[in-house]
């Protein structure tokens, strides 16, 4: 990726995806992968942590080194993909989610909780705004 600048991924209702796509985030990798999942009421939650967080492999199963059909790829997680440097992520999916959320502690990507058009921005549900009041004393943030 050298040379270029980090993609920012999205993960949210179809309103707020397609809020961020008509600003110009919307992304194809080199393995036609989308930068962003626009949840709806059939998506499964495996199907959400699965785009958050997966890091799977590539296989080969049988006839496929003879040109036959065998083998695979698996789904890339936005927090594996070396591309993406930011994950924006509605406030009321990260809470279907939180575990992955809380447990992700790298600096890159970020992850960001934003609100929705039907679930406001509670500070108090925010795990990463959280961590960052436990790096400071309370004198400091006033």
């Amino acid at each position: 990726m050298a040379g270029r600048g980090k993609l920012i991924a999205v993960m949210g209702d179809e309103d707020t995806v397609t809020g961020f796509l008509l600003g110009g985030i919307g992304e194809l990798d080199k393995h036609r992968r989308p930068n962003f999942l626009v949840v709806e009421k059939e998506t499964s939650l495996a199907e959400i942590e699965e785009t958050f967080r997966c890091v799977c492999v590539s296989w080969e199963g049988p006839g496929q080194s003879e040109g036959g059909s065998g083998g695979g790829v698996s789904k890339v997680g936005f927090l594996a993909r070396e591309d993406v440097g930011m994950i924006l992520i509605s406030q009321a999916l990260a809470e279907q989610i939180r575990p992955a959320v809380a447990a992700h502690a790298r600096a890159l990507p970020a992850v960001l909780e934003i609100p929705s058009k039907d679930h406001p921005y509670d500070p108090a549900r925010d795990s990463v705004l959280r961590r960052a009041r436990g790096l400071f004393a309370p004198d400091e943030l006033r």
